[in-house]
């Protein structure tokens, strides 16, 4: 009996297809499928944001900050509570190595108080007053145009900011816990105290 043309070129296709098949273990593609969903649940929605790093623009994902206690603050070159600066980089210096991070957030929303680029604002903080601490680029911080780091805050505490240095504090698990008016020293004993106590909690 003669083979068949057509079905010896059915076999070799069909061989073909084989050689180059991948078998994907049972649950692997479930695995893939879900892996961003388990990092967005690991990251609280408050830190669900990037943006850009002060000193050079480069985008940085504020998920990478999920798990420490955060002090956030809109901070300006200009303004009379500028030598704060001093207070949040020794708070960092202090606290860092227990997971505590200063995150600071230039802003120009109360007396144009910081009119300038970054390379301004980085001559201020870095030059000036030696800041370690993570700084991030110009935003807004109140009104319709606030970044929603900010509206997120302001709608968690009920207090948006009033002025330049105004501090909020988040726990561990991304909760906004605190929120601190400008004139709230960052050494003062009512904010150390609430750093304390959100270190110690795990």
């Amino acid at each position: 009996m003669k083979p068949n043309p057509d079905r010896l070129a059915l076999i070799a296709t069909l061989a073909a297809l084989a050689g180059a098949l991948v078998l994907v273990p049972a649950g692997a593609a479930t695995t893939a499928a879900t892996a961003p969903a388990t990092a967005d649940a690991a990251c609280p929605a408050l830190l669900r944001h990037t943006m850009p790093r002060l000193q050079d623009d480069a985008p940085q994902p504020l998920c990478q900050y999920a798990g420490k206690v955060l002090l956030v603050v809109n901070t300006a070159s200009r303004c009379g509570y500028t030598p704060q600066y001093k207070g949040l980089e020794a708070l960092h210096a202090r606290y860092a190595g227990r997971g505590l991070v200063v995150m600071g957030f230039p802003s120009n929303d109360f007396g144009q108080q910081e009119p300038g680029d970054a390379k301004e604002i980085g001559k201020t903080c870095f030059n000036i007053y030696g800041v370690r601490f993570p700084m991030f680029g110009k935003v807004s911080t109140v009104g319709k145009g606030a970044h929603p780091l900010y509206a997120q805050l302001a709608q968690a505490t009920g207090h948006p900011p009033g002025w330049n240095f105004h501090k909020y504090l988040v726990d561990r698990q991304g909760r906004v816990v605190a929120s601190f008016k400008s004139d709230v020293d960052p050494e003062d004993k009512r904010l150390t105290a609430e750093i304390d106590k959100l270190l110690a909690a795990h």
